[in-house]
């Protein structure tokens, strides 16, 4: 019984042991901080950061080359193939050693072993510790291949400084990854950890080199390499002082460790040549921009099939004075008129016009609003393909008005702009003109997904496609797609319309080239000349490009064709592809106005055939041209009241609203008035004769004071059809006096509401009312 009971202990302490033994190896022997790494698509180092703890330390999923791995068994551990974690011999031997000596002198420590002192931070060296070390390295291999435990030691190894890792210290010592790593190199860095401190490629050279040369030296007698070889290997100079890291893609790294990925390694989807190719354009465009005081750029490349980032530069060179490492990327800039293509796109998908339906193009005042052209000038009517061209802001709000802000508001947030953070109210008519603010980022983003959805209008499966979603930079991106809110026939209209763009430091006739690409692009500009855009977009890439100062100055000149476009054409000049989309299938062909590019009526004298979105067939036939009586000579209008039937000629007329053909006759070369209404049939006309270019109907006016205090003047102006003819102004009933030819008269009303009246020499009367503020 007594045995039985010895022998149950000793099963049950067996046991005990056996379980603590197997328990006693952590789950993770390092808990350390480690850089963040960013690589290219291709595995290329892009940049890295220090870990939390100030050290060079990279996370290790990367193979440890073979020509390390014999070098450092070869000085560590020669039986390391052989031992289970720890060679006896070396142990004897160390203990002889240090018996001899009266000090410790060899530790005849395995591979395995200093692996396990490296996890627990190289406690002091004490026999009890030297027991741990021996049981845990027993232990270690049982779970790691023998190939797994050179792995570790080369990613944990103390290389000099702050340098820990073989894969940090070729980056730091020789300015490459360690697949290249020669034999000298490799003989180098082995015998490196053995004493960090000590022994260091910016200190104690000699004895560097005498323990690089003496392993070197070893591994011939080993028959790792011939003669020639070492000859050439110890001839290898010793690195010098540490190098910097590659600092390719600078913000894209910041980025990656603000997303959350700090302290891991990052594969991205940026290409490595067009990285490099992109920051050198930068920097060729940024001594440029500097001469104007403008220091900085950003600009982006997508690729249009996937949504990848394939170049990131967040930022130029400009110095820290400058802003430097601000991402532009990610930062919030005014729009100025980079939004448009998204609002014609969409009046095209509703078919609410045309490809080339006029907007008007006048003078305008709603509710305080009161746009202008870049150019400060009126058009009077433009189609809307060549205001888009031309980006023109007044037809632009009135399109935005016909369209509603609100929906624009929501379709923007469908199109990824994270940035719309107010209510729709706060934007306004303002939104289309800069009124809101957008990155870079998500406004490349929803070019690309536009253009990604004409690659994928005839999805076989026959459902709608998820188009839609952000850029990534993540070579496993985990954000899904989303719907077009805008079908492929209304984005397609719109890029062959932005393919007419003229590009800078191009010929017009650019289309006659052979080599010329096929480039859809729109510019902007914010207020003040703070902000210059420019998105380009092909079939197959999407670049976004920034200019500006990162403070928010303005510079005279800082505008989009300007100062961005030129670093734009520049991009897809590097770049490989020039594809085009196919044509959709919901484009149809229809008959056209050629003058006002509304659905042709049978009052249209000519008609173009053109290709529209399907739902163009519900959009109004031309309003525009009008039947028009006029006497036999055709100098004047006259109805049935004052000429006989049979002597009146019936034509279509394309006549304009008084406003617009005021200005629209002076840009439009050709343009027929409408004849004057002959003396004797002026009682009666169904045309307008003339109408107020200011004040708009329910205007409410601010006069301003003059220096003295006194009530300052207003500048009414109106237009008329017969330039020729008088026009007698009122307000209140009360005579201000006449005008002929330009129809303007300095006004000076008291606050309060009031009552313009304007009557002209036939008779032909219009009134409007207005409010003056206090």
């Amino acid at each position: 019984m007594k045995k039985r009971k010895i022998y149950r202990g000793i099963f049950f302490a067996t046991v005990v042991m056996t379980i603590w033994y197997w328990a006693c190896l952590p789950a993770a022997l390092f808990s350390d901080p480690y850089s963040t790494v960013l690589e290219s698509r291709e595995g290329k180092l892009l940049g890295a950061t220090l870990a939390s703890d100030g050290q060079w330390r990279f996370p290790q999923d990367y193979r440890t080359p073979e020509k390390f791995k014999r070098a450092l068994i070869t000085f560590e551990d020669k039986r390391f193939s052989e031992h289970l974690g720890v060679d006896l011999l070396a142990l004897g031997r160390a203990t002889r050693q240090n018996l001899q000596s009266g000090r410790i002198v060899s530790g005849g420590s395995t591979i395995t072993m200093q692996v396990v002192r490296l996890s627990r931070k190289n406690k002091p060296r004490t026999l009890l510790e030297k027991a741990v070390e021996i049981m845990l390295a027993t232990r270690l291999e049982f779970a790691l291949t023998k190939e797994e435990i050179l792995d570790v030691y080369a990613a944990h190894a103390p290389f000099g400084g702050n340098v820990v890792g073989l894969e940090a210290a070729c980056w730091r010592y020789f300015g490459r990854d360690a697949s290249s790593l020669s034999w000298s190199e490799a003989a180098m860095l082995s015998v490196l950890p053995n004493n960090p401190s000590l022994v260091h490629p910016g200190r104690n050279r000699d004895a560097l080199r005498k323990k690089r040369d003496h392993l070197l030296k070893r591994l011939l007698v080993n028959h790792a390499f011939d003669f020639t070889t070492y000859r050439l290997a110890i001839a290898e100079p010793l690195p010098d002082k540490p190098l910097p890291l590659p600092r390719v893609a600078p913000h894209l790294l910041t980025r990656t460790t603000q997303d959350g990925h700090a302290g891991l390694r990052i594969v991205s989807t940026v290409d490595h040549v067009l990285q490099g190719r992109l920051g050198r354009i930068m920097d060729e465009h940024h001594d440029r921009l500097k001469g104007n005081l403008i220091f900085n750029a950003a600009a982006l490349v997508l690729d249009v099939n996937t949504g990848q980032v394939l170049a990131y530069t967040g930022n130029v060179a400009a110095g820290p004075d400058h802003g430097e490492d601000v991402d532009i990327i990610q930062a919030r800039r005014s729009t100025g008129s980079i939004l448009k293509p998204f609002l014609y796109a969409a009046l095209l998908d509703e078919g609410k016009i045309l490809p080339r339906t006029i907007q008007p193009d006048i003078p305008t005042l709603i509710n305080g609003f009161s746009p202008m052209n870049f150019t400060r000038s009126y058009d009077g009517a433009v189609p809307a393909d060549k205001a888009l061209i031309r980006s023109l802001n007044i037809p632009a709000v009135h399109a935005l008005s016909t369209y509603r802000y609100e929906k624009f508001y929501h379709l923007l947030k469908e199109l990824g702009l994270s940035t719309l953070d107010q209510p729709a109210d706060h934007y306004g008519l303002s939104l289309i003109l800069g009124g809101a603010e957008a990155t870079l980022w998500d406004l490349t983003g929803a070019y690309a997904s536009m253009a990604r959805t004409l690659h994928t209008f005839n999805d076989p499966r026959g459902r709608p496609v998820n188009t839609f979603l952000s850029p990534s930079y993540l070579a496993t991106p985990t954000t899904e797609g989303k719907p077009s809110p805008i079908r492929a026939g209304a984005i397609h209209t719109v890029f062959e319309v932005l393919k007419e763009l003229y590009r800078p430091g191009e010929s017009s006739g650019w289309k006659l080239f052979n080599s010329s690409r096929e480039i859809a692009w729109k510019s902007g500009t914010s207020h003040g000349y703070r902000d210059g855009w420019a998105i380009g977009l092909n079939g197959e890439y999407v670049v976004g490009v920034w200019t500006g100062n990162a403070d928010g100055e303005g510079r005279p000149g800082l505008t989009g064709t300007d100062a961005a476009a030129p670093i734009l054409f520049d991009i897809f000049s590097s770049l490989p592809g020039r594809s085009w989309f196919d044509i959709p299938d919901d484009l149809i062909e229809i008959n056209t106005c050629s003058e006002s590019g509304m659905r042709a009526s049978e009052l249209c004298p000519k008609i173009v055939k053109e290709h529209v979105p399907a739902t163009g067939l519900g959009s109004a036939p031309c309003r525009y041209h009008q039947l028009v009586h006029l006497s036999q000579d055709g100098r004047f209008r006259v109805h049935g009241n004052c000429e006989s039937i049979s002597m009146i000629r019936t034509e279509p007329w394309f006549v304009l609203p008084p406003v617009q053909e005021y200005f629209y006759r002076s840009k439009k070369i050709g343009h027929k008035p409408l004849p004057p209404v002959r003396s004797d049939c002026a009682n009666s006309t169904s045309v307008a004769s003339m109408d107020l270019i200011y004040p708009r109907p329910g205007a409410r006016i601010k006069v301003p004071r003059e220096l003295d205090g006194s009530q300052g003047n207003t500048l009414f102006e109106a237009a008329h059809r017969q330039s020729s003819t008088s026009i007698y102004w009122h307000l209140d009933g009360q005579y201000l006096g006449v005008t002929k030819g330009t129809h303007k008269i300095p006004v000076s009303p008291k606050p309060g509401d009031h009552v313009l009246t304007l009557v002209d020499d036939r008779g032909a009367i219009k009134e409007q009312r207005f409010h003056i503020m206090e």
